[in-house]
C-alpha cells in the first residue's frame, strides 16, 4: 500500500480536495493514500472524491464504535451520533442475548451491539439487497444471520417473542427535507435509507406497530430519532404496547427512543 508520512502526502491532492470543498483535506488525504495500493488507485480515490462521494464510500470503511466498518457505493454511511445508541442497547443487553439490527444498513449497529457485549445470536435486516450483500460480510465475523426483508416480514418465525435488544436506525428524514441534505447524502445514499415519509416517522411507526410481537419479555426496542420527533417516536411505541423514555446526549448531538416490552 502507499503509506506516506505526513511530509509524503502529495500537496496537489490535499489541493484538489480542497477546492472540491473537503474541510478536512490534508486528513482525508492522508487516509487516501493509507489505503490505496499504488499511484493509479490515489488517483481513483481522489476523482471519486472530488465527484462529492462520501470519503467512507471511497476508502470501503466508516470508523464507528472503534470498528472498521465496511461500506460501498450506495450502502447509507453510518454516522457518529449512532454510536448513543449503541451505548444505550448494551446499557440492555442480556447474557447471551438476542440482537435485532432493523434497517441494518453496512450492519454497523449489529456489529458495534455484539463487538461490545455478550450477544448470543445477531441478526439483521434490510429491504435493500446491497446494502444486505454488505452488512452480511460485516457480519460475518461474529455469526450473524443478515436477511432481505421489509422491516419483519422476511424474518424467520422462530424470532418471534426471542429478541432482547431491537436496534433501529430507521430513515427519520421528512419527505420535503430530502433536498435540504448535504449532496453526498442525498447523490450518493439511498432514498430508502433516508426518506421517514410525510412526517419523517413513518417507518418508525411501522416498526413500533409489530415490535412486541417479536421482543422477549422486557425486551428492548431502540430508535435513533431526532429531538423534534421523540415525541411522536414515543407515541408510535406506546400505541404499540411498549413502554416508552427519550435518552439524549448533547456531546453526539443524538436523541434515542427506548421501548420496553412489559
Amino acid at each position: 500500500m502507499v503509506s506516506p508520512s505526513h511530509t509524503d502526502v502529495s500537496p496537489s491532492v490535499v489541493d484538489q480536495l480542497r477546492r472540491a470543498g473537503c474541510v478536512f483535506a490534508e486528513d482525508e488525504a492522508r487516509l487516501i493514500f493509507s489505503v490505496a495500493r499504488d499511484e493509479g488507485d490515489v488517483g481513483v480515490m481522489v476523482e471519486q472524491r472530488v465527484r462529492g462521494l462520501p470519503l467512507e464510500q471511497v476508502v470501503g470503511f466508516a470508523e464507528f464504535c472503534g470498528l472498521r466498518v465496511g461500506v460501498e457505493a450506495g450502502v447509507f454511511v453510518p454516522r457518529r451520533r449512532t454510536e448513543f445508541l449503541v451505548r444505550q442497547a448494551l446499557d440492555v443487553l442480556p447474557e447471551q442475548g438476542v440482537v435485532l439490527d432493523l434497517c441494518c444498513g453496512s450492519g454497523a449497529l449489529g456489529l458495534a451491539v455484539a463487538a461490545g457485549g455478550s450477544a448470543g445470536e445477531v441478526h439483521a435486516a434490510d429491504i435493500d439487497p446491497v446494502a444486505v450483500a454488505c452488512a452480511r460480510r460485516n457480519l460475518a465475523g461474529v455469526g450473524g444471520q443478515v436477511y432481505v426483508s421489509d422491516l419483519y416480514a422476511g424474518l424467520p418465525a422462530r424470532l418471534r417473542g426471542r429478541v432482547d435488544v431491537l436496534v433501529v436506525n430507521a430513515p427519520y428524514v421528512p419527505s420535503d427535507e430530502i433536498g435540504l441534505l448535504p449532496a453526498e447524502a442525498r447523490e450518493y445514499e439511498p432514498l430508502v435509507a433516508l426518506d421517514g415519509g410525510g412526517d419523517g416517522v413513518e417507518v418508525q411507526r411501522r416498526v413500533a406497530a409489530e415490535a412486541a410481537v417479536w421482543l422477549g419479555p422486557g425486551g428492548r426496542l431502540l430508535i435513533e430519532t431526532s429531538e423534534r420527533q421523540a415525541d411522536r417516536t414515543a407515541r408510535a411505541m406506546v400505541a404499540g404496547g411498549l413502554l416508552a423514555r427519550v435518552v439524549a446526549d448533547a456531546e453526539f448531538g443524538a436523541t434515542v427512543v427506548v421501548g420496553a416490552a412489559p
